[in-house]
């Protein structure tokens, strides 16, 4: 392995993770030959194949599957190395990869925008997706953070809540209940609602408060985007339930309401977990830190 490089355990890392070689080019701006050329002799390098093609789909070998958690762990450590490096100049610089439920995007952006500006020499990767694929992303340590509304009871993860995350049921302004207090859960059955996607945590805590309650609702529509909701929602398809978060920043707020439901709003919380044992980088510990403590701001600001 003393033949191998820095270059070609990257190239392999990225063909890994996405199965296919041209995808992988276009990731790391290099022709598809010269991205086999580098797992070749990778390949050579270490005496065993590191994939198998089925189809037109890349898979892993065992020998492929511990080199790519070699691969994972070497570039984590050269990365708290150059970070560490940093931090003895004086310096905050280096790179966050920070992964984010979908409804954070509505104020995680005013979280990064003042870190960016405090540590101009920090990069950001953001990944922002649904529950199920943040479950998995952190199931292999892709990122130094995480940003989640549910914690897994599966994993084994460090947490702390930082900023609660209460679901409101919502209703276009001329709805028949919108001028209604107190409206018992179960007026809620028969109503046309339009879900969020499978493997939304949205989705689980919904059904799990009607569930208990024996309330079934008509499923009309199910949407992976909170703004394509509220859009529904305003021109008159139904009623839903998103985060309070969610409000505010489009032109169809002003046409949909929150009902009086009982029930709601269902406290949740969002919170920033990375794997237990991890050990953060200098620019994760700084973002975590940072997180806890101006998340309350953001809450003020959203109220």
């Amino acid at each position: 392995m003393k033949q191998a490089t820095l270059h070609q355990l990257k190239v392999f890392e990225v063909v890994a993770r996405h199965g296919s070689f041209t995808r992988a080019a276009e990731e790391l701006f290099l022709t598809q030959p010269t991205v086999s050329m580098q797992v070749k002799q990778l390949t050579k390098t270490v005496g065993l194949p590191l994939f198998e093609q089925v189809g037109k789909r890349l898979y892993l070998t065992d020998a492929g599957r511990e080199l790519l958690v070699t691969c994972r762990e070497v570039f984590d450590r050269l990365a708290q190395f150059e970070m560490i490096i940093a931090q003895m100049k004086g310096l905050k610089q280096g790179r966050l990869r920070l992964a984010v439920i979908t409804t954070t995007k509505y104020f995680v952006p005013r979280l990064l925008g003042p870190f960016c500006q405090m540590y101009p020499g920090i990069d950001i990767a953001l990944q922002v997706t649904n529950h199920e694929r943040i479950l998995s992303r952190m199931s292999e340590n892709l990122d130094d953070l995480y940003v989640l509304s549910q914690i897994p009871e599966h994993l084994d993860i460090t947490y702390h809540q930082f900023l609660a995350n209460p679901l409101v049921v919502l209703a276009p302004v001329d709805h028949p209940l919108a001028k209604e207090k107190n409206i018992p859960i179960s007026r809620l059955s028969g109503e046309p609602f339009i879900m969020r996607e499978p493997g939304s945590g949205t989705r689980s805590s919904v059904q799990t408060l009607f569930d208990e309650h024996g309330v079934s609702v008509k499923v009309r529509l199910e949407l992976g985007s909170n703004e394509a909701i509220k859009q529904a929602i305003a021109g008159g398809l139904g009623i839903s339930v998103l985060s309070r978060h969610t409000l505010g920043l489009d032109g169809a707020t002003n046409q949909i309401t929150i009902l009086d439901v009982q029930g709601f709003p269902i406290s949740r919380h969002w919170y920033v977990a990375y794997p237990a044992g991890k050990q953060l980088s200098v620019v994760a510990r700084t973002f975590f830190e940072y997180l806890l403590e101006k998340a309350q701001q953001v809450a003020v600001d959203m109220s």
